[in-house]
């Protein structure tokens, strides 16, 4: 397939996921949810904007099945994918993984376990296929997770099948050529946050854990209620797509008690001998103010820590092709290769 073919098919599956959310929308207050969009609108760079960008999401059950198509694939041709089905957590299904292997690498090399994102309820492993082909085609073997999602499946299950994978990847790395002392935990969005709970695991747990790549992660359910108390809007992944995905995922309404441990990493009090991490996140992201906070605690804990704030850029504005995301893109790539490269 041809690149002009490949981004018009990405672009008619991002414009169906918009219609689908707009349709939605319609159902709110339009004239209070039109301003907050053109406010937010008016404060993105406007290199980054897309499809996504101008119509509101609003979750609804109803609609999952829609917006849980995977979109095309999109893999470099010097990165080969391998899918495969691992022994899951006790109790639970096998979980499956794409492997991306680069096609020369160092062996052993660094491994990154990548975690998806998509709110806690949708997306798969192709909607990472952009990033994680990247990163291979740099020496690196990524290991992408095909978790169980929200609401079917509210937490642990899908923490419980990243650990299942990286306890894997750590049972096998000498057949898998990788260092056992160069595993990163990283994803975006929900996927972050599922990665930030996996390193808080793995640290509690004794299993090596060399760096966390936190991308715009989804740490703390209290945003719902502050977002909603203050009259906050964003764009993308707004504030009622928030509550819906915390919903699902914690089983309860999110900031009314405190969740169970690792279900929301910002609630975690004890930060320290964390392993080192890279966040990154717009400065109009929802997950702005939580991002920051997390790496201000995780900075006051002794962790090091890389905080990439962009001016302008909004939840999933690193997927457009303009500078700036790509960018961002690579610092996030150069964090990685300079924690386990």
């Amino acid at each position: 397939m041809s690149e002009s073919s490949r981004h018009r098919r990405s672009a008619s599956w991002l414009v169906g996921l918009a219609v689908a959310s707009g349709v939605l929308a319609a159902a709110r207050p339009l004239a209070r949810v039109v301003r907050r969009q053109r406010d937010a609108l008016a404060a993105a760079d406007r290199r980054l904007l897309g499809p996504l960008a101008f119509v509101p999401m609003i979750l609804h059950r109803a609609v999952l099945p829609l917006l849980r198509q995977s979109p095309p694939r999109a893999v470099r041709p010097d990165v080969r994918t391998e899918r495969r089905a691992v022994p899951g957590p006790v109790g639970g299904p096998d979980v499956e993984i794409e492997l991306y292997h680069p096609l020369h690498r160092s062996r052993p090399s660094g491994v990154l376990v990548w975690v998806h994102g998509g709110g806690y309820v949708m997306g798969s492993v192709a909607i990472g296929d952009t990033f994680c082909s990247d990163v291979a085609a740099e020496g690196v073997l990524v290991v992408s997770v095909e978790y169980r999602l929200a609401p079917e499946h509210p937490f642990p299950a899908p923490l419980d099948d990243v650990m299942a994978v990286l306890a894997w990847v750590l049972d096998h790395a000498v057949d898998l050529g990788v260092d056992p002392e160069r595993v990163a935990v990283g994803g975006d969005s929900a996927g972050g946050g599922l990665a930030a709970g996996a390193a808080q695991r793995a640290h509690d747990e004794g299993l090596p854990v060399a760096f966390q790549l936190l991308v715009y992660p989804m740490l703390d359910d209290r945003t719902v209620q502050r977002a909603e108390r203050d009259g906050e809007w964003a764009l993308v992944w707004t504030p009622p797509a928030n509550r819906f995905g915390w919903t699902a995922y914690l089983g309860h309404a999110p900031g009314d008690r405190t969740p169970a441990p690792y279900a929301a990493p910002a609630r975690r009090a004890d930060l320290a001998g964390l392993p080192p991490a890279w966040i990154g996140v717009g400065d109009i992201d929802l997950f702005h103010a939580e991002d920051v906070e997390y790496a201000r605690r995780l900075r006051a804990a002794g962790v090091a820590v890389d905080l990439d704030v962009v001016p302008g850029m909004f939840h999933g504005g690193d997927r457009s092709s303009a500078v700036p995301a790509a960018e961002f893109r690579g610092r996030a790539r150069e964090a990685l290769r300079a924690a386990i490269g």
